[in-house]
């Protein structure tokens, strides 16, 4: 049995609104953790949003959060954000929920399954090929 993924609820990057991951189940949610200066991110976010932009938006969320505790300057995220994403952008506490889902680097990609389960999880070594093999193991 797959542990249930902590519950969370976090401030759009770009909107005075929140996201509450409880009020998406039902579809396979996929956060992508980032930081702005990090060149894994840079190759990965892209990827993401290519992915973003053909999924099928009534079974797969796609979400990045960034992380300001990973961060050099406290605006470099939302500038990164404004310029270069499309999907929901989510912004941590601090690095809270990054901490709390055990990531060690960025960025780092957690799979949750449509009951709200942690599916997989991978860290800033794992290939994009990777996370969409198992994206469509649950969809």
């Amino acid at each position: 049995m797959k542990e249930r993924a902590p519950q969370f609820e976090l401030s759009y990057i770009n909107q005075p609104s929140t996201y509450r991951l409880s009020d998406h189940f039902g579809k396979v949610i996929v956060l992508t953790f980032w930081a702005s200066w990090c060149p894994d991110c840079g190759r990965d976010l892209p990827k993401k949003e290519q992915l973003f932009e053909t999924m099928d938006k009534e079974k797969v969320e796609l979400v990045t959060i960034n992380v300001p505790g990973r961060e050099r300057s406290p605006d470099a995220g939302k500038d990164y954000a404004e310029k270069f994403l499309n999907q929901p952008t989510l912004i941590d506490d601090g690095r809270s929920l990054y901490d709390t889902f055990g990531c060690q680097g960025v960025p780092s990609t957690i799979i949750i399954d449509q009951e709200g389960r942690v599916h997989q999880s991978f860290g800033d070594k794992d290939s994009f090929l990777d996370i969409v093999q198992s994206l469509g193991e649950i969809v």
